[in-house]
């Protein structure tokens, strides 16, 4: 059966990406590698290890570029977490950015919240029960 691996995003701040997702929205740093010849490094981050079948986010850092255009096309990265409101306290209070606060989803009942990372990537932090 296919898997979904990864999702990758190029940040203009190695560092602060993985500070980001480590620190701030508790993720793991699961490996790391550099390509001299061609200027870019990668850092692989997630809440599990890719052989334990969870997908996770590979931040791709080109070395000659701090900054990226968003675009239009790209929407947002979702997380499942059990209290998203105490995570967004914790987000906040870890210097992380609350975009939209945790509430209801527009016309439906299911807790929502966005957040921001380094770059801008938008993350929506949706409530699961029981997780």
């Amino acid at each position: 059966m296919p898997q979904l691996l990864h999702t990758m995003i190029r940040v203009g701040d190695l560092q602060k990406s993985i500070d980001f997702y480590t620190q701030v929205l508790g993720m793991k740093l699961l490996r790391q590698s550099e390509n001299t010849e061609y200027r870019y490094t990668l850092a692989f981050v997630g809440y599990a290890e890719e052989s334990e079948g969870a997908a996770v986010i590979e931040l791709t850092y080109n070395w000659d570029t701090d900054s990226y255009d968003m675009g239009n096309a790209f929407g947002h990265l979702a997380i499942g977490i059990e209290d998203v409101a105490g995570a967004c306290e914790r987000i906040d209070a870890a210097g992380g950015k609350v975009v939209r606060p945790a509430g209801p989803v527009l016309g439906g009942k299911t807790v929502i919240a966005f957040v921001e990372d380094p770059d801008g990537y938008k993350i929506e932090l949706i409530e699961r029960a029981g997780m």
